[in-house]
């Protein structure tokens, strides 16, 4: 039986080095490749084929999501899993209607990542016990419902360069050195564009972006 076939992406080397420590030495599985930065993970996935992606939602150069929508469209058999410390529900949300197929947190233990990965692999869902109660919650209770008032013209032109790099995943160093700017400031326009637009996620500012032309919905 060939060994499944693993992508790690993470812009944190000393996590992929403890995911590459987590699979090692286990037979069925093994770690084809490694990328810092989403441009990297969808590059790599098209020449290393894995069977399962562990992708972080934080990704410089291309957010875990516009990672996650390029690999469903240009790679649909490769099964996407995520692992953020973000298990905010409205994270999860876009996650499975980007067409994630199962979501862990940071913390969770080895043996449910390598579960997670057989689990996915093997054409199932899997997301873990507090992700699936947020998950479960917001089903029940619905999303909510996205805020009409919220307005691109509120913001200047350089709280929209920052909302874009926000959506992009950039840190906001990353997006201070861009921008040629303290990252100080980038955070106060970060926090001045999410009060003018009443969004307070990454995931919600992303969606913004995309529905207002700012950001390509898939690569």
């Amino acid at each position: 039986m060939n060994p499944i076939r693993v992508l790690v992406a993470d812009d944190h080397s000393v996590v992929r080095e403890g995911l590459r420590h987590v699979l090692a030495g286990v037979p069925e599985l093994t770690v084809v490749g490694e990328a810092g930065t989403g441009p990297d993970a969808m590059a790599l996935a098209a020449t290393a084929r894995p069977d399962v992606v562990l992708l972080d939602l934080t990704m410089p150069g291309a957010g875990g999501l516009e990672v996650l929508r390029h690999l469903r469209t240009t790679l649909p058999d490769i099964r996407v899993l995520i692992l953020s410390v973000h298990d905010d529900p409205e994270y999860v949300l876009e996650s499975v209607r980007a067409g994630a197929h199962g979501y862990l947190r940071k913390d969770s233990s080895p043996a449910e990542i390598r579960q997670a990965i057989r689990a996915v692999h093997a054409g199932d869902a899997y997301f873990s016990p507090p992700v699936a109660r947020h998950l479960t919650t917001a089903l029940r209770d619905g999303t909510p419902p996205a805020q009409p008032e919220a307005d691109l013209g509120e913001l200047t032109s350089r709280e929209r360069e920052v909302l874009v790099r926000v959506a992009r995943g950039l840190t906001n160093r990353e997006t201070a050195a861009e921008l040629g700017i303290s990252v100080r400031t980038v955070e106060a326009h970060r926090d001045s564009l999410m009060r003018k637009l009443r969004i307070h996620t990454v995931a919600g500012l992303t969606r913004f972006a995309i529905s207002q032309g700012l950001l390509p919905a898939s690569q």
